[in-house]
């Protein structure tokens, strides 16, 4: 399973990218404006021992203390041995991660798709009827179009001329990634969760990029059924930890939003 995390979270780097990165050792830390999980903390991309680990995470901190963002950890099956105990003895608390999860999807032609080149008016104002948007959410999300490196979508569904569903995906090497779905709450429970992962799908095959993988939070089980169903295999799970105060930073009980999507 490990080539199989390690090949996701690359892509994912490359999926939500932060204008600020940095390496310490095997982590890559980074940061944007505060808002995604992502896009503001640090990670391993590799398992393997790490003598210096307590010292690096100082090191971490003290690179986040100078930015006057707070620290965050972002752990997944490439964490070193120690790095979750080690983080608890220093005041660290769990917050809300995410399950990853994959399929290969068969590609749905949708007439009523608007292709957009960002995240535009009404693509945004879909995802506001669903996921917390802070100003910092909104700006990274705005933000990321000359940031990514990787050719990306933002779709809008619309049923009698209303926005009423959205998705964004991202192609890279063989990998959809897909993010932000949405339906708007009217809208619901009439197959348009379907009809925006397929049609995602359809455009990642089109470049090359036939399994797509998505991420959402564990406690979403309405979208989890709907993904499920739609042949999604979970691959791993991810974990933040974060200080105190820190977990409220997204202004949402201390849970960082993954996916925005209600079935």
């Amino acid at each position: 399973m490990e080539l199989d995390v390690a090949r996701l979270e690359r892509a994912a780097l490359n999926a939500v990218p932060a204008p600020r990165v940095a390496w310490d050792g095997n982590f890559v830390v980074r940061a944007f404006l505060g808002g995604t999980g992502r896009a503001n903390a640090a990670c391993s991309l590799d398992a393997s021992e790490d003598p210096g680990l307590e010292a690096r995470v100082g090191r971490i901190e003290a690179h986040y203390a100078g930015l006057g963002m707070p620290c965050r950890f972002r752990s997944t099956p490439l964490d070193p041995p120690g790095l979750v105990p080690l983080l608890l003895s220093r005041g660290y608390a769990e917050a809300e991660g995410a399950v990853v999860m994959q399929a290969t999807l068969s590609p749905l032609s949708e007439p009523a798709a608007q292709w957009c080149a960002g995240p535009e008016a009404d693509w945004i104002s879909v995802l506001a009827t669903v996921e917390y948007q802070g100003a910092a959410r909104r700006a990274e999300k705005e933000g990321t179009v000359p940031l990514l490196a990787r050719p990306a979508t933002w779709l809008v569904l619309r049923e009698n001329g209303v926005a009423a569903a959205c998705g964004h995906a991202v192609a890279d090497a063989g990998l959809c990634g897909i993010f932000d779905l949405a339906v708007r709450p009217e809208f619901r429970r009439q197959g348009l969760g379907q009809r925006l992962l397929g049609a995602l799908a359809g455009w990642g095959a089109a470049r090359d990029s036939a399994t797509c993988w998505l991420q959402v939070a564990p406690g979403n089980l309405p979208a989890r059924r709907v993904y499920a169903a739609a042949g999604f295999n979970e691959v791993y799970r991810y974990r933040y930890f974060v200080r105190g105060e820190a977990r409220c930073g997204y202004g949402n009980a201390g849970k960082f939003p993954v996916t925005a999507f209600r079935c």
